[in-house]
């Protein structure tokens, strides 16, 4: 995969210039009389360092705001050097700051043209992710999965192409999907906003997009007067972003929003997770039909873009360079029709584990609840699934053991694995209604009678 110094190096580099940054230098120009209108007085590298620009670039808008009489300057210290020069609004000048905010209330970090962030999207694209058996023994090593649907999802990632994920409730589709971002090697770079059409978008989650461990110059504390610098408008060193919706995705969450409130623009998930993954969990059970939603998704999975709107009704492409990732309880065919199901690559089944894999499950949830493994007891769990035709599923294991531990907590005993005991956590776990939780705290009271007798 590609490193953080070989993509795009020349939209990387700090613009020294209003012509090198893209935008338009009205634009430029109301975006520092927001800020100053939002924070007050301000030094000229207090300006370049919020708005991640060089003085070279803020000097001449600044110039500008004095000429037209929307900007005066005040001194502030003794040195008698320009660092002592600090700048604020004029009455006239938050006047006209007050109008463009009410337009659009953005005023952070100058952003970058939407031109630049496609070319950045297109250098570090995930489509150009390479995964071996090797990698997949890594990443998955200390989990217990089917080797089938292992080498199923290694396959499906080196396609690029969307999956779908499909089995029981509780047997670890989502588990698995989470962890497919760490196959996904390689920092990337994303910039705070974008311009659209003379709008400001923001675009950088620090939720979503966390630094990589290791990567240099995340958060971008090199000088402003240095051409070589790097264009601190973006943000360097992150990991590939790994987003998760559930049921309470709509499809109007996949359209950019404007909040009139606000006057702030919010980036739609999918578009956040660009060079990642977006996961699609428990499809099916959104407030959407899921042939609404998986219609939404046809065109940029077909052509590897989308198509957003802003609140003006400009509508403009964006690049769609994500592996999406279908996680449902039904089978792919009962959601949609063939001309969905063609689009996705792959359709991986993620079945209930077998005997071997669920003892394996078992025992390593007994680890973490730091309860003792015990052979005999396992094999009477077993048996329960069989006469309840209960399915093996991963969860169960880390879940019954769990409430072993509340017990315990409440007994103030050590967490012991027994029949007893693990009658009673499946009979509040399944409501089997077999009365175990009654013969447990019976027994208690006998014995604390027996003790204070």
């Amino acid at each position: 995969m590609s490193t953080l110094s070989s993509l795009a190096p020349a939209e990387l580099r700090a613009p020294r210039t209003v012509e090198d940054t893209g935008l338009p230098f009205l634009f430029l120009a109301e975006l520092l009389a927001k800020v100053l209108h939002q924070r007050g007085q301000m030094r000229l590298p207090e300006l370049a360092a919020h708005l991640k620009l060089n003085v070279g670039v803020i000097d001449p808008l600044v110039a500008f705001l004095r000429a037209e009489k929307l900007c005066e300057v005040a001194r502030v210290g003794n040195s008698g050097t320009d660092a002592d020069l600090s700048y604020l609004l004029t009455e006239a000048g938050r006047a006209r700051a007050a109008a463009v905010l009410a337009r659009n209330a953005y005023a952070g970090p100058a952003p970058v043209t939407l031109a630049a962030y496609t070319a950045q999207v297109q250098a570090q694209s995930v489509a150009g992710v390479h995964v071996t058996r090797q990698q997949m023994d890594a990443v998955f090593g200390d989990i217990v999965v089917n080797p089938r649907v292992l080498a199923q999802l290694g396959a499906a990632m080196n396609s690029g192409r969307a999956l779908f994920l499909h089995g029981l409730a509780g047997s670890g589709k989502t588990y698995l999907a989470e962890r497919l971002r760490d196959l996904l090697s390689g920092a990337i770079a994303v910039p705070y906003a974008i311009m659209v059409d003379g709008e400001a978008v923001p675009l950088y989650d620090a939720v979503q997009h966390r630094p990589l461990s290791g990567a240099a110059d995340i958060a971008g504390e090199r000088g402003f007067d240095r051409g070589s610098a790097p264009d601190m408008r973006w943000v360097r060193g992150l990991r590939r972003p790994a987003a998760l919706a559930g049921g309470e995705l709509t499809l109007d969450m996949l359209d950019l929003h404007f909040d009139a409130h606000t006057r702030l623009y919010q980036a739609p998930p999918h578009l956040k997770s660009n060079n990642g993954i977006f996961i699609i969990d428990d499809l099916g059970r959104q407030r959407c039909t899921p042939d609404a939603l998986m219609n939404r998704w046809i065109v940029p999975m077909d052509r590897n873009v989308d198509y957003l709107t802003l609140h003006t009704g400009h509508s403009f492409e964006v690049p769609f360079d994500v592996i999406v990732v279908f996680s449902s309880n039904f089978v792919p065919q009962r959601l949609s029709d063939g001309a969905f199901l063609r689009r996705l690559g792959y359709k991986i089944e993620v079945p209930a584990a077998s005997n071997a894999e669920y003892a394996r499950l078992f025992e390593q949830a007994c680890r973490s609840a730091g309860v003792a493994f015990d052979a005999g007891v396992f094999d009477y769990l077993l048996d329960c699934h069989r006469r309840h035709g209960v399915p093996l599923l991963a969860c169960y294991p880390r879940d019954l053991l769990r409430q072993l531990r509340d017990l315990a907590r409440y007994e103030e005993e050590a967490p012991c694995l027994s029949r007893r005991t693990l009658d009673w956590a499946w009979d509040n776990y399944f409501a089997t209604g077999h009365g175990a939780g009654c013969t447990l705290e019976l027994e208690r009271r006998e014995r604390g009678k027996m003790e204070n007798d």
